[in-house]
């Protein structure tokens, strides 16, 4: 890894942070060809330079919520070939998830894992060779939040079976006859079915496509 003239953007508004792990990068041989204090100086940076890898705070100047991933994103559509390594201080399931999934050259990290040196240029490594890397801590979120918000996770069994017959586009008789069941025991699991997905006090006919599209977001 020392000696490699990989070129490297960083981004933060923290600039101490900022000097810190450029003065890490070139003494390890990288070359830092710009550092940016916003979303907006940094993708001016990147258009002039074309780093190979973009190191980016989630949350920038003006507001601080957003603005870093914001940046990410145009970044990757305009230049995919760029390796992308989003900071944060905090876990934010929500707004790396689109960017994550595109797979190649990107990772996540806390700000928390900068400090072991070792494991963060292994990272940068990665990222760099085309990998993808996502810090351990992110991803136990992510599976509790798969947990917590599956909305099939209450079902029971049968129900689960009368959910994959109203994504069939079934009636309550279809689903009966394809079951065995009476139309009346149909209706009770539909009723319980609504109930259980906590989908929102509606008409029942929009609360049933509610709950096919669930079902299919969830297969």
């Amino acid at each position: 890894m020392e000696g490699s003239r990989t070129r490297i953007a960083l981004a933060d508004d923290d600039v101490l942070l900022r000097e810190g792990l450029a003065s890490l990068f070139e003494r390890l041989g990288f070359e830092i060809v710009g550092q940016a204090g916003d979303a907006s100086e940094l993708l001016s940076l990147v258009r002039d330079r074309e780093p190979e890898l973009v190191i980016v705070d989630i949350r920038m100047p003006p507001a601080h919520t957003t603005e870093g991933v914001d940046a990410a994103y145009l970044i990757r559509q305009e230049f995919p070939e760029i390796g992308i390594l989003l900071l944060s201080a905090h876990i934010e399931v929500d707004q790396a998830m689109e960017l994550l999934a595109t797979g190649q050259r990107i990772g996540y990290l806390l700000k928390s894992r900068v400090t072991d040196v070792t494991d963060f240029l292994e990272t940068v490594r990665r990222i760099v060779q085309g990998g993808s890397v996502v810090d351990p801590a992110l991803v136990q979120e992510l599976i509790s939040a798969r947990r917590r918000d599956d909305p099939l996770e209450l079902l029971t069994e049968r129900e689960r079976e009368v959910l994959g017959l109203m994504a069939e586009g079934r009636s309550n008789a279809g689903i009966a006859h394809q079951l065995w069941i009476t139309e009346g025991t149909v209706e009770k699991h539909v009723r319980s079915i609504l109930s259980r997905m906590r989908l929102p006090e509606t008409e029942d006919d929009h609360r049933r496509v509610l709950a096919v599209l669930a079902f299919l977001e969830a297969r």
